[in-house]
């Protein structure tokens, strides 16, 4: 009955925590609807603050990739240096220190790199991964699709900023709700996706028609 539980995806603000990868100023020229999902994170990164969830933020390789970039709003989160395409070993003793933790929100760049290196590192740990595919992108069109479905295939649950969001408010009589209404009444921004989940430009989810 348990398990049956586990595999609904539930999100609670005291047992979540968000990730924040890699979001950093030599990718800004080269990665796919850059602005879009940062924007995106940032509206992740707004509501986790409001919700008292744990936020954890990586840099790679900043001494030649840069430091985060300004927008994603990040100022007074001590970025975690990696050179590992996993945030998993930079970030294992805050891990430790979060017996309760069950869902890890997993936003940033790259898809088919660090984003699913860590998601499988974390389902190692018997964690669930949730992934925002409008606030995650790469270089490469193709490398974003496929490491989308590659997740996906391992148990990821794809989802999206605004559906995340609700499940961790949970309730419009949330005391904070009007704050976060606030925040998803801003435009979401287009970020080439549609196709992917409508089966129309790719057959790469599992059971998509043609």
């Amino acid at each position: 009955m348990a398990a049956a539980k586990a595999s609904l995806g539930r999100v609670l603000p005291e047992s979540s925590i968000l990730f924040l990868c890699d979001m950093q100023e030599k990718f800004r020229p080269s990665i796919a609807y850059f602005p879009q999902i940062v924007s995106m994170a940032a509206r992740m990164l707004k509501v986790a603050r409001i919700l008292d969830v744990p936020v954890l933020l990586t840099e790679h390789y900043p001494q030649g990739l840069g430091p985060t970039v300004p927008e994603l709003g990040a100022q007074g989160l001590r970025a975690m240096s990696k050179t590992s395409f996993s945030m998993v070993p930079p970030l294992q003793q805050e891990l430790d220190k979060l017996p309760q933790l069950q869902s890890v929100l997993l936003c940033g760049i790259e898809t088919q790199g660090c984003l699913l290196h860590t998601a499988l590192d974390l389902l190692d740990r018997g964690l669930q991964v949730h992934v925002p595919v409008d606030a995650c992108s790469s270089q490469s069109e193709m490398n974003r699709l496929v490491a989308l479905s590659r997740m996906q295939q391992s148990g990821v649950f794809l989802s999206t900023s605004e559906v995340l969001i609700l499940q961790l408010v949970k309730d419009s009589a949330h005391p904070r709700f009007k704050e976060i209404h606030k925040i998803l009444k801003e435009p979401v921004p287009d970020i080439g996706l549609l196709g992917f989940f409508q089966g129309k430009k790719n057959s790469l989810l599992p059971n998509s028609g043609p």
